[in-house]
């Protein structure tokens, strides 16, 4: 298979070819919602989900988050409902090729260094799927925490770091007095597809960062009025659909037996010798100490971060 594959001609599964033929019948948004349960790989394929946050994929055996709580994700409560790894995806404390496939939704676009991001990707997976909001959308549409925009040319994966949150403040004085209720409110909903950049690898993930000498590490300031978690009735209806979702579609029996330590590696000294003593991890090697956090492993910390 061509190391980097569009969504449409990825491998297919029976939810790939129901997402296919929703969006035939203009079914775009139950297509869109979905798109979640395809993973291109045989059942016992060992998969890892980074920036896993508060609902996983379920197809996903490990997950990894970099924070128990955060305001990135709106202090959505993490979810915890299979191994979980508290770490940067810029350092992973994976060792190498230990997972068939590795899922990056909506996370990659956080990161301000994204170089160190898709490396270590490629570095611990065969093949994976991301996907960020499009290079468009988020020039015109800027999240206050995004430090990249990302599209997709010619089967590889342009990135652009952002050296603050808006990149064209005129554009954006301009779209948001009326066009942004529109576009922001009706079309993208309307149109999730076609706002979203979606990528699947295999072998290689090839990219190209354009501008990598600006410094993305800047620290989000967030308005007054941002979006906190949802707590209203709709809300609430559809996070019990999405646990009972992963409750059903997850392998549930099998996240139970896999060795988490058996995985990993220390992101300090990269070697793997690591155990579990009592309630931290420790390395033989280093004697780098990782405690627990409700049973997890933090394995993350700045200078962990930006050590690869």
């Amino acid at each position: 298979m061509n190391p980097a594959v569009d969504c449409n001609t990825a491998l297919e599964t029976p939810y790939s070819k129901l997402v296919e033929l929703l969006r035939a019948i203009g079914l775009e948004r139950l297509a869109w919602s979905l798109r979640r349960l395809h993973c291109p790989v045989p059942r016992d394929a060992l998969v890892l989900e980074v920036g896993s946050g508060g609902n996983p994929y379920p197809r996903s055996n490990v997950l990894l988050d970099a924070y128990e709580h955060t305001r990135e994700r709106h202090w959505v409560p993490l979810t915890a409902d299979r191994p979980l790894i508290l770490g940067f995806v810029e350092n992973l404390p994976f060792k190498d090729k230990c997972f068939d496939f590795v899922i990056a939704s909506h996370v990659l676009e956080h990161s301000p260094y994204p170089e160190k991001f898709l490396s270590e990707l490629e570095r611990v997976a065969k093949g994976g799927y991301i996907e960020t909001p499009d290079a468009l959308m988020e020039r015109i549409n800027p999240y206050r925490d995004h430090r990249l925009e990302v599209s997709v040319c010619e089967g590889a994966l342009i990135v652009r770091k952002k050296a603050g949150w808006m990149v064209d403040q005129e554009i954006v004085s301009l779209y948001e007095p009326s066009a942004k209720r529109h576009i922001a409110g009706e079309t993208i909903p309307r149109h999730p597809f076609d706002f979203h950049m979606r990528y699947y690898w295999w072998g290689k993930l090839k990219f190209n960062v354009q501008n990598p000498d600006v410094d993305a590490s800047w620290k989000a300031v967030y308005s007054n009025d941002e979006k906190q978690e949802e707590n209203y009735p709709v809300s609430l209806i559809r996070k019990r659909i999405q646990t009972f979702l992963r409750k059903m579609l997850s392998q549930n029996e099998r996240n139970k037996t896999i060795d988490i330590i058996d995985l990993m590696r220390c992101p300090v000294c990269k070697k793997s010798s690591l155990e579990k003593i009592e309630e931290m991890v420790v390395c033989r090697s280093c004697r780098e100490q990782y405690p627990l956090s409700n049973g997890h492993p933090v394995m993350c910390s700045e200078g962990t971060r930006t050590s690869v």
